[in-house]
C-alpha cells in the first residue's frame, strides 16, 4: 500500500476551477487503479506557516535548545508536522492555478516546509544533494493561456523537486481555455486523457 499526499493549492472549488475539477476526476481514477492506497490532503490555504522572521527565530532558538514563545512553538510544530507528512508520502500530487505567471504564495509557503537541510537535501563539497529520490510527483496546473511547460510556475515546481532528488516528475496542464473559451471543455477532456494515461505508471 502506497501513501498519496495531495497538495491542494487553490482557494475555489471544482465548479469554478479546472484544476480542482481535474483533481476530483484524478482521485476517482486513482482509487480505481490503487484501491488499497491511503490518500491524505493538505490545503495550503489552511494553516501553513510563513517562513518569516518569527519562524526563523524559532528555528534558531530550538536548535540551541532555548525556550520558544507559545506562538513560535505552534508555528514551528506545524512546520515540522508538514515536513514529516511529506516524508511519509510515497507519491505527491500538487494542484494549482497559474496566477500572474507564478504559483500561489501559499504554495510557496508549503514548499518551504519540505525544503529542509539535513532532511530532504544536504550540502556536499560540490553543492546540494537531494535526499528523496524514492518519491513520485504529479503536478496539475490550469493556465488561461498556453505555455507548454515554459511558464515560471511549472518550471519552479519541476526544478524544486529535482533539487530534492525526485526523478519521477509528471506534469499535466489544462491550458488555453481563457484564450479559446469555445474549446474549454475540449481542452479539459484532453488534459483528463493525459491524466488517465499516466495513472498506471504513477
Amino acid at each position: 500500500m502506497a501513501r498519496l499526499l495531495i497538495v491542494k493549492a487553490h482557494p475555489l472549488d471544482s465548479k469554478t476551477s479546472y484544476a480542482l475539477r481535474a483533481l476530483e476526476d484524478f482521485i476517482c481514477l486513482y482509487q480505481e487503479e490503487y484501491p488499497t492506497d491511503s490518500i491524505e490532503e493538505v490545503d495550503v490555504f489552511d494553516d501553513i506557516p510563513i517562513l518569516d522572521k518569527d519562524l526563523l527565530e524559532a528555528m534558531s532558538l530550538a536548535k540551541k535548545g532555548q525556550g520558544l514563545s507559545p506562538s513560535q512553538e505552534k508555528n514551528l510544530g506545524r512546520y515540522n508536522e508538514l515536513t514529516e507528512q511529506f516524508l511519509r508520502a510515497d507519491k505527491i500530487v500538487i494542484v494549482n492555478p497559474l496566477w500572474n505567471l507564478n504559483v500561489p504564495s501559499q504554495l510557496v509557503s508549503w514548499i518551504n516546509t519540505i525544503n529542509v537541510a539535513g532532511r530532504t537535501f544536504k550540502y556536499g563539497p560540490e553543492g546540494s544533494i537531494g535526499l528523496i529520490q524514492d518519491k513520485k510527483v504529479l503536478h496539475i496546473q490550469s493556465n488561461g493561456g498556453v505555455y507548454n511547460g515554459r511558464d515560471a510556475a511549472s518550471i519552479y515546481i519541476r526544478d524544486i523537486f529535482k533539487f530534492l532528488g525526485v526523478e519521477d516528475i509528471y506534469q499535466v496542464f489544462i491550458e488555453g481555455q481563457s484564450a479559446e473559451p469555445a474549446r474549454a471543455e475540449e481542452i479539459y477532456q484532453e488534459a483528463l486523457e493525459k491524466l488517465t494515461s499516466l495513472i498506471p505508471s504513477f
